[in-house]
């Protein structure tokens, strides 16, 4: 019956989103995300997948600080930006697999002239969406849009991986030592 549903990863999408919500909300497990920090290297990898979503993100950003008192910034950013990593592909496989076809089919019902598409793939828009995407991946909001970005422009899997292992290293290693500085 799901196989004959057109828009079934829209669907999943916003039923993994709810679900989210719910998990999230739940106390005991709230509190064992939290105590990731005590993992090390391990709790770094989860962190950094926590800290691309915009539900996990704030629990990502609260074990970041922990693993550094016991770890490096570098050895924090280089770990969970291959957690950061694993969160953005299934987010950019999702989103140029099958994501990004069901909303191109819900677009088409609405414009049917195909405005937006038009200006999207002018000279000055096609090399603006990865570097935008790039920069909100780089930056310690959540990923979701940014990969979204990446994965409707052109750009191959490899690249992705690498743009975003170097973006969110980086930007994980920064967020850790600004928590180092600020910390009384």
């Amino acid at each position: 019956r799901m196989k004959h549903w057109k828009y079934k990863n829209l669907t999943f999408l916003l039923l993994s989103l709810v679900l989210v919500y719910f998990v999230l909300r739940n106390e005991t497990l709230h509190s064992y995300l939290l105590h990731l920090g005590s993992f090390g290297y391990i709790g770094a990898f989860l962190a950094g997948i926590l800290f691309v979503s915009t539900f996990t993100v704030a629990t990502g950003a609260i074990i970041l600080p922990v693993l550094a008192e016991t770890l490096s910034p570098i050895e924090i950013g280089l770990i969970a930006g291959l957690g950061a990593v694993v969160g953005d592909f299934v987010i950019f496989r999702l989103v140029k697999d099958n994501l990004a076809r069901e909303i191109k089919q819900i677009y088409n019902l609405f414009d049917r002239n195909h405005h937006f598409k038009k200006v999207l793939h002018t000279k000055y828009f096609s090399w603006t969406l990865p570097v935008v995407g790039a920069i909100i991946i780089a930056s310690p909001l959540p990923d979701e849009v940014g990969v979204s970005l990446m994965g409707i422009s052109k750009l191959k899997t490899y690249q992705f991986l690498l743009i975003s292992f170097i973006l969110n290293a980086i930007g994980i290693f920064l967020v850790v030592s600004a928590s180092l500085v600020i910390k009384p």
